[in-house]
């Protein structure tokens, strides 16, 4: 499936014409799909490579290096979580992965530990933090002006979301899906799930992989060039929205036999407001057709919820 494209420098420079198509574009591509692939992102090739490289470096140290940075009280939230921990909401089996996460460095302000606690330094890859530091701010600003954009196309004031997302509680993700060993029991690495954030920016996966579901419910691959993001609606925002804009569900599928030997690296970002964010659905969202589809809750309150339906937090 060619997911639709769009390029953020028409919304970033071009005159009025060329941004209102831009939303228009960017809107229905995720009232329809829920998935687009981004051109002129802003995040530069030098750092995503660096990125990769380090990333690569990280996951393959030792097992027992690895563990040192490994911290259960923090919910996987920083740090690394070892091979088999997670499972997507409404599956009992894990899905065939090890990560390690890196979260917001709150600035001009002090956040609550729990939700902020300190991101953690891989001493055998001193690299990877400052490396990671600087992605996250990349990521940060090209997913602030795409939301500046959705918020044109839902009504809004264009600033509707930066007072949200300004120190919000988001996460870049690093991957690491191994090479298959033996005959798997399932031919799903990552099983179908929907995203819990308002959005996901994903750059330069390492293998193919990834499968989006279609509106008739049938599994189709989604491909990206090399230099594109590929930028999904998470559940936060399709709750705000009262299920206007589409949270795709998505999955990650084992390579073909002859690539089993290989290793398969994905870095996503995931952008989340702060906690105290409501989601009450959006009134101009709500309508005869349209009547509200969810109880109001916070950020947090549904962040903490998805986080012990995944099986990282007790």
């Amino acid at each position: 499936m060619a997911i639709p494209v769009v390029d953020l420098s028409e919304f970033l420079k071009g005159e009025p014409i060329q941004r209102n198509l831009f939303v228009h574009k960017l809107g229905k591509a995720y009232e329809d799909v829920g998935f687009v692939a981004v051109k002129n992102h802003g995040i530069p090739q030098s750092l995503i490579d660096d990125l990769y490289k380090y990333v690569k470096a990280f996951f393959s140290l030792a097992v027992l290096q690895k563990l040192n940075y490994q911290k259960p009280e923090l919910a996987g939230q920083r740090g690394y979580t070892s091979f088999g921990q997670e499972h997507a909401k409404g599956f009992d089996a894990p899905d065939l992965k090890e990560f390690f996460q890196y979260g917001q460095t709150a600035e001009g302000e002090k956040m609550p530990l729990e939700d902020y606690p300190p991101n953690i330094s891989v001493e055998e890859v001193p690299q990877l933090a400052p490396t990671l530091y600087q992605a996250f701010r990349h990521f940060e600003n090209s997913g602030k002006a795409l939301l500046s954009a959705i918020a044109i196309y839902l009504g809004l004031e264009e600033n509707y979301f930066d007072q949200y997302i300004h120190n919000g509680n988001s996460i870049i993700r690093c991957i690491h899906y191994p090479p298959i060993t033996q005959e798997p029991k399932s031919a799903i690495r990552a099983e179908q799930h929907e995203d819990i954030n308002l959005i996901t920016l994903l750059v330069g996966a390492s293998a193919d992989g990834l499968q989006v579901m279609n509106k008739d419910n049938e599994w189709v691959s989604a491909t990206s060039e090399p230099d594109q993001i590929v930028v999904n609606v998470g559940d936060m925002l399709q709750r705000l929205t009262n299920n206007k804009l589409r949270s795709t569900t998505h999955r990650v599928v084992n390579p073909p036999r002859d690539k089993w030997n290989t290793s398969r690296y994905s870095i996503p970002f995931f952008l989340h407001p702060r906690s105290e964010m409501s989601l009450a659905c959006l009134k101009n969202c709500i309508d005869e057709n349209h009547p509200k589809a969810y109880e109001d809750i916070t950020a947090g309150e549904y962040l903490n919820e998805r986080l012990k339906e995944i099986g990282l937090k007790k």
